[in-house]
């Protein structure tokens, strides 16, 4: 996680790995630690980390506190400045790397194989060993420098998630919106979910079955999306 805006997006990933069992090694750049506090009022502490990072993914995108029900016991949390951590050898077991958001002076750093902190160091790592690279920038709009960034990135077998979110899934709260992006994410990772209802070839199947829609309330589909199981606690969105 580095320091662009869009920590709810990493929450929705971080959410979604915990339930499809995967085991998550968490690297919080300096950077993002300021952005998360910006964008949700949360301090990520070493000392507390379990705690504030269950605090933090219990929040909904709109703020909601406890909107979520969430076992961290599955992260495992490593300090960016911790350069001999497990994840930072090729020999560390790793599935692959997301970086959700990543800003541009991440993508820049990653393309030209920096190892400045922890996050660099394993994106290196990730990419030497042949293994799934995500990266899902969040700018706007992009400067000439980090779209050659982006595009070395994707010559070296990263793959590029704009964090843009699409609209045909019948999205009717902003916790939807962010849930397509993190989908997309773990689409490229190839992580099994259910964070969004995917295209079926039909116009309007976001709005078929009723649960979405303009007259729907976010609360009868759930911060999820229309075929998630991840839902709130059962409060009313409106």
């Amino acid at each position: 996680m580095s320091g662009a805006s869009g920590t709810p997006y990493a929450a929705a990933v971080l959410r979604a790995l915990v339930q499809a069992g995967e085991a998550v090694d968490l690297v919080v750049s300096r950077a993002s630690r300021l952005t998360l506090l910006d964008e949700t009022g949360i301090a990520f502490r070493d000392a507390h980390w379990r705690e504030d990072l269950r605090t933090w993914l219990a929040r909904g995108a709109d703020g909601t506190p406890d909107a979520f029900d969430v076992d961290v016991s599955a992260v495992r949390y490593w300090s960016a400045g911790d350069l001999a951590a497990g994840p930072s050898s090729g020999s560390y077991p790793a599935k692959g790397m997301l970086i959700v958001p990543a800003s541009t002076a991440c993508v820049a750093g990653v393309a030209l194989g920096l190892s400045k902190d922890l996050l660099q160091r394993v994106a290196s790592v990730t990419l030497k060993e042949r293994r799934p690279l995500v990266v899902t920038v969040r700018e706007a709009p992009l400067s000439g420098q980090t779209l050659k960034a982006l595009v070395t990135l994707d010559e070296a077998g990263a793959v590029v998630v704009p964090a843009s979110p699409a609209f045909y899934a019948g999205a009717t709260h902003i916790q939807h919106l962010v849930d397509f992006v993190a989908g997309r994410v773990l689409d490229a990772a190839g992580v099994p979910h259910k964070l969004y209802r995917r295209w079926e070839g039909e116009l309007g199947g976001g709005f078929a079955d009723g649960s979405a829609g303009p007259a729907a309330s976010a609360a009868a589909v759930g911060p999820a999306g229309p075929t998630g199981s991840m839902g709130p606690r059962g409060e009313d969105q409106r």
